[in-house]
């Protein structure tokens, strides 16, 4: 199994996202989709505080909750690596010193466990000084409370100014990076985050791996996007787009996979990234996202996705 950067954590090369639990999953069906993705071979599960927040009656912290009830009733703590974040939660927001002490102690409490395998500031913070956040990422790993810092939605300038400050403070470096990059949403990461995190050993962990579902396959036009997630749907959409997902469903045939498969292998392989983020809302759509993990595409495959969608 793949290391994330150069730590301790080592992990399958898929994480399931969390966003679902307590929002589109309910509890018993989140469990049942946490049962499916450990039984094949699946230990990496990444939410956050403030998942989901945003629901109509939640508050936040509803999909750490159902995953520390997950833990409890297997008693698996040691067998999987969780990953969650800081700076969203709408009573934990950015990340002032006393924010993220606060908010890695309800973090801790909603999970049931003792400690966060990984703990990610999960947006940068202006208003507050770089030195005071890394000192208290710090304090939290020296009692324990984390294993290891990522760093999630971060410019290069904020990474590198992040490392900087650790190093003056003599602390531990952050060892992974989570940024927005999928097949048909590349541009941005290859350019400008691709280099900081090959510079500094970050093992990548892309969200949004299946672009919110374009990449499921099940688009094929602008008129057949709708639904509650059209909006970020039709984000991705252009000719150019719908031309890399006709390609990816040539693959899949050949491979008698789904899509979903063929985009999150291609991102797996890409430089620096060790598990792409995709989540499921029901047992059902696991197998897709399990089948990613034996799924080797082609030189020639993997070259004619590149070419297609180079400039996206």
């Amino acid at each position: 199994m793949p290391r994330i950067g150069n730590s301790d954590l080592t992990v399958a090369p898929l994480a399931l996202g969390g966003n679902t639990f307590g929002w589109t999953s309910d509890a018993e069906t989140s469990f049942e989709v946490l049962d499916a993705f450990t039984g094949e071979g699946g230990n990496f599960i990444d939410t956050a505080d403030v998942y989901s927040a945003w629901a109509p009656g939640n508050v936040g912290g509803e999909s750490e909750t159902i995953i520390g009830q997950w833990l409890a009733r297997h008693d698996g703590r040691d067998g999987v690596v969780i990953a969650t974040k800081v700076a969203q939660h709408p009573k934990f927001p950015g990340l002032g010193a006393a924010t993220i002490a606060a908010a890695a102690d309800a973090s801790l409490s909603r999970l049931g466990s003792d400690h966060i395998d990984l703990y990610y500031a999960h947006q940068e913070d202006p208003e507050t000084p770089v030195a005071e956040s890394v000192a208290a990422f710090a304090a939290l790993q020296q009692a324990g409370k984390i294993r290891q810092v990522g760093l999630s939605n971060f410019s290069a300038e904020a990474i590198r100014a992040w490392m900087a400050a650790a190093d003056d403070q003599g602390v531990a470096r952050p060892v992974a990076l989570q940024p927005h990059y999928n097949l048909v949403h590349r541009g941005d990461f290859e350019a400008n985050l691709l280099g900081v995190a090959e510079e500094f050993s970050l093992g990548v962990v892309p969200y949004w791996a299946l672009a919110s579902g374009f990449l499921t396959g099940k688009y094929a036009s602008s008129a057949d996007i709708e639904g509650a997630r059209a909006g970020m749907v039709k984000s991705y959409a252009s000719d150019q787009a719908f031309t890399v997902v006709a390609a990816v469903r040539e693959i899949a045939a050949v491979h008698s996979v789904e899509p979903a498969s063929v985009a999150l292998a291609w991102l797996a392989a890409q430089p620096t990234v060790v598990a792409p983020i995709a989540s499921a809302r029901t047992p059902e759509q696991l197998p897709a996202l399990i089948a990613s993990l034996s799924l080797t595409l082609s030189a020639d495959e993997a070259d004619h996705l590149d070419r297609l969608s180079a400039t996206l």
